[in-house]
């Protein structure tokens, strides 16, 4: 029984070493296009970028310095939080050299559906909230919290995430901005202080 037992885990195993290897390929190529897509999504148009990798408030950030001829034309963010009512939310935003949001593209995220998942509707009110403005400008919390950000309706802790996300990917934004000496020539800010989003404890 011990044997028979022992053959049928070795290849089970087998099996699933075998799938990764078929599947692993495919999967990666699936994200790299799905990367690129979203890079569209919130860029104007580019010819190269350069992608660097940051450690903000413990989570992995990365960041793409957006190139056309040379010349930087903005820079995207993928950003993320923990503090999603279903968990992790993972998106991509775009930011002007100067600093303006161009665009938000939600990756990922597991709210609550007809509530939270409404931030990746075209037009709702946290992508109002930010597009066309500069977050330097702006007090990063929803209005309920004192701030300048139009919240999704019953969906209180799923935009306290999305602002949490918005304003890591801001603090990543003026970091790499400034690492590219490109503050003096485009104004790109470098102070994030008081852009922390508040958190709090209502329900979805």
């Amino acid at each position: 029984m011990t044997a028979v037992l022992f053959g049928i885990t070795l290849i089970a195993s087998a099996g699933v070493g075998v799938v990764n290897l078929i599947t692993e390929e495919p999967i990666a190529e699936a994200k790299k296009a799905a990367t690129i897509a979203a890079l569209n999504n919130v860029l104007p148009a580019f010819d190269d970028n350069q992608v660097t990798e940051l450690e903000i408030d413990a989570l992995p950030i990365k960041t793409y310095t957006a190139k056309a001829g040379g010349e930087v034309v903005g820079y995207a963010v993928e950003t993320m939080t923990k503090n999603g009512f279903g968990g992790a939310i993972r998106m991509m935003v775009g930011f002007t050299p100067e600093g303006e949001v161009i665009n938000v593209n939600v990756l990922e995220q597991s709210e609550t559906p007809g509530l939270g998942t409404k931030m990746t509707d075209e037009g709702n009110p946290l992508i109002t909230s930010f597009k066309g403005k500069n977050p330097a400008d702006m007090k990063m919390a929803v209005k309920k919290d004192g701030g300048d950000v139009d919240a999704l309706t019953a969906a209180t802790i799923s935009s306290r995430a999305y602002v949490d996300a918005m304003s890591r990917a801001y603090k990543a934004y003026t970091q790499v901005c400034g690492a590219d000496g490109a503050a003096a020539e485009s104004g790109c800010a470098t102070d994030n202080e008081g852009h922390e989003a508040q958190e709090g404890g209502q329900n979805e």
